[in-house]
């Protein structure tokens, strides 16, 4: 497995994940607009896109991403980033991609001078919660059905 952040040229490699991880939120499948959001983002440099690749039969795979969106802290002067997607295709799970993504999210959040990562999940996304714990994520408050993580990277 690799990972890689990619550019808005290569933003096709995420557009089937990134479709499936929005019918994973009961969101109607449209792999039109998870191409043009994705481009979008990266064309306007707004968001940051690590994808997990394996080679099988020597064609490269796309196995799982993650998004990050900046934000800022004017108090403490410095830009943070919120994990806003993760998602592994259900047919690599169980393999540490997930993880894999994280600490490469953590990884980068830290070379580029960031406090902390945050990210959300459900309420009744058990797994991904024991995953975020088992990392070192703090849970905050809870936010509207859905349960805040934040680890310092700093």
């Amino acid at each position: 497995m690799v990972i890689k952040r990619i550019s808005a040229e290569e933003s096709r490699l995420v557009t089937e994940l990134f479709n499936k991880y929005r019918v994973f939120y009961n969101q109607p499948s449209d792999p039109e607009l998870a191409n043009r959001y994705i481009t979008e983002r990266l064309q306007q440099q707004e968001s940051v896109i690590f994808v997990a690749l394996h080679t099988l039969e020597n064609k490269v795979i796309p196995s799982g991403f993650t998004q990050l969106y900046p934000s800022y802290s004017s108090v403490r002067a410095v830009r943070n980033w919120i994990l806003n997607d993760l998602y592994v295709d259900s047919h690599f799970r169980k393999q540490g991609i997930g993880e894999a993504l994280i600490r490469t999210a953590m990884n980068f959040a830290r070379d580029m001078g960031a406090g902390y990562v945050q990210l959300e999940t459900a309420v009744d996304n058990h797994t991904a919660q024991q995953l975020y714990e088992q990392i070192g994520f703090v849970k905050q408050a809870p936010d509207e059905g859905y349960i805040v993580y934040r680890i310092p990277v700093k």
